[in-house]
């Protein structure tokens, strides 16, 4: 089955291959504009196939027992989820980046983008004109948010339903390979976030009537699972794993992150991760895969064999516990998951591995949680003070406070790890980032709007405050960049991404939990990081200040640095 091509694909004789997976039909047809219907042979394992009349941006419909409706594994929806599929032609994209190497793992410096508010256009082609000034900046690649076909003009991505079409409202698959091209050409490499874990619930009727795309074995946070390892799962899994190959091998994305992957349930010998990793690997040799893993399990990050590791061969994971040692230490915050943290202690173990939980109790789970991770790289590890999880899902999606961003980016970009930024982070944005969406479902929209007010109606921080509608356009307009740019932030991000380079070797730390600082050595380079609310003198071995977060306001003595509230220091 894995060479089996799903979808509609040209044959370049004015014709093209269609296959679609319906085992429960009894006739399925293609049904092209203005070229009339076209019935599908049976082929084994509840496959059809077969030569329609249609070529590069022909629109057609798949037709299941007289039941007209867009192609699962369709590469194009222009005029959204509820309507026609589209042929795209990719061999008749149009490419200029022969020439473009991705930087290696240790080298990679990623930029969260949102496509819809990252400009005033919100669209592939829109952003371009940002891409140059990210690569001036020190950024490495660009990592965009969910682009799979989702319901509406406007959301985060996550509810997508088509996985291998590109967003119409942002301009289609043409657009977005424009778009790919372009941030080569600035010497960007490009990631792409996907979600194989469930599809958008305004879709799940349509996937539903060609076969058992899910599974009642197992439930997810936002809707029905997808079916991995129950009958039928053979052909969803090829669905999902086409998808992400054509991202990689036709779109020339040069990496993918996979969005919580601790919701994703498979248990089979191979785990549907793994075999992704492996296939994206062989599509595109260099292409990468990331994962959101809420397991704190190296396996992720473990190759497949090799003393008996099994591993499911990704190549690095976003590190939560390092955003939760950092943020409660330069922020008073301790609500939820964040009670765990707060120590210094816990940020001192974090730049060592970032599995702050490495198989201890978690109180806020109830049990012991993870495992370590020494024998993996510090390139295994994205770590991050901000991104759209930890932006958005707070109620009125509000950045961290303009006094922890200076040490919090400090820590960040100078940690060993991958370090990741949040699209507006580098100049200090101070538009929120809120929760939207555009469901074209009225019950899905009214469920979505109260479940974010039942959300958060137990804070009292947010007593008396309406929690934004994120169906309303106006919470979408709210979240668009300004571009209003603190120049003093900018600079500040735009050294330290500079001087990461000259900042190597392992974390070597002390600290002293009631004064509130931390000294990570690294190599030649000691951090000297202040997380008090007030000054203090913190004890070095180095007698040169390589960089400051506040210059005016940080001094070198006879050994030690004095730092301002909230300040950090680069000493050599």
């Amino acid at each position: 089955m894995g060479e089996q091509q799903l979808g509609a694909v040209p044959a370049g004789d004015g014709r093209a291959l269609v296959r679609v997976w319906a085992p429960r039909a009894d006739a399925v047809a293609v049904r092209v504009a203005r070229r009339g219907e076209t019935a599908l042979e049976r082929e084994e394992r509840g496959m059809w196939a077969g030569a329609v009349p249609a070529g590069g941006g022909d629109d057609y419909w798949i037709v299941l027992d007289g039941r007209r409706l867009p192609d699962p594994a369709t590469r194009w929806q222009p005029r959204g989820l509820r309507g026609p599929s589209r042929v795209l032609d990719t061999a008749a994209l149009r490419w200029t980046d022969d020439g473009f190497t991705p930087p290696a793992m240790e080298d990679l410096v990623v930029y969260e983008l949102h496509v819809g508010t990252f400009t005033p256009e919100g669209t592939f082609d829109g952003a371009i004109a940002r891409l140059r000034e990210l690569a001036e900046l020190g950024i490495t690649a660009v990592e965009v948010m969910p682009v799979a076909e989702f319901p509406g003009a406007r959301g985060w991505g996550y509810d997508g339903v088509y996985l291998a079409a590109a967003q119409s409202s942002y301009g289609g698959p043409e657009a977005f390979a424009r778009f790919v091209d372009a941030a080569h050409g600035a010497g960007l490499a490009v990631i792409l976030d996907v979600v194989l874990n469930h599809v958008g619930a305004s879709g799940n009727r349509a996937l539903r009537a060609f076969g058992p795309y899910f599974t009642d074995k197992y439930s997810t946070f936002w809707g029905e699972a997808i079916n991995y390892d129950d009958a039928g799962s053979d052909a969803v899994r090829e669905w999902a794993c086409q998808s992400v190959e054509h991202w990689v091998r036709d779109l020339h994305v040069d990496g993918v992150r996979l969005d919580a992957i601790h919701a994703i349930f498979d248990q089979r010998p191979e785990h549907i991760v793994a075999e992704v990793a492996r296939r994206v690997h062989a599509a595109r040799p260099g292409a990468i895969v990331i994962a959101e893993s809420g397991l704190n399990d190296p396996k992720v990050m473990r190759g497949a064999g090799g003393n008996g590791s099994g591993g499911w061969g990704c190549d690095a994971a976003w590190a939560d516990d390092f955003h939760h040692a950092l943020r409660t230490l330069v922020t008073d915050e301790r609500d939820g998951y964040y009670a765990e943290f707060g120590r210094v202690a816990d940020l001192a173990k974090a730049m060592h591995r970032p599995h702050v939980h490495d198989g201890t109790w978690s109180a806020f789970r109830d049990r012991t949680f993870g495992a370590p991770a020494d024998d993996l790289p510090r390139s295994a590890f994205v770590v991050f003070d901000q991104n759209h999880d930890q932006v958005g899902n707070r109620a009125f999606g509000d950045r961290l406070p303009a006094e922890s961003a200076p040490l919090a980016a400090f820590v960040t970009l100078l940690s060993g790890f991958v370090p990741m930024l949040f699209m507006g982070e580098e100049y200090r944005e101070r538009a929120p980032f809120q929760f939207f969406c555009d469901h074209i479902d009225k019950r899905i929209a009214d469920a979505t709007r109260e479940g974010r007010r039942r959300e958060f109606a137990a804070f009292a921080e947010f007593a008396g405050e309406e929690v934004p509608d994120p169906q309303d356009p106006a919470t979408f307009a709210r979240s668009k960049l300004t571009w209003d740019e603190d120049r003093t932030h900018r600079d500040l991000v735009k050294a330290l991404l500079r001087t990461r380079r000259d900042v190597r070797g392992e974390a070597e730390c002390r600290f002293d939990e009631d004064a509130r600082w931390l000294v990570v050595r690294r190599g030649d380079h000691e951090l000297a990081c202040n997380f008090a609310r007030e000054p203090r003198a913190v004890p070095v071995d180095g007698r040169a200040l390589a960089l400051a977060t506040h210059h005016d306001d940080t001094r070198m003595g006879a050994g030690a640095v004095a730092l301002p509230a909230l300040g950090g220091a680069l000493i050599k």
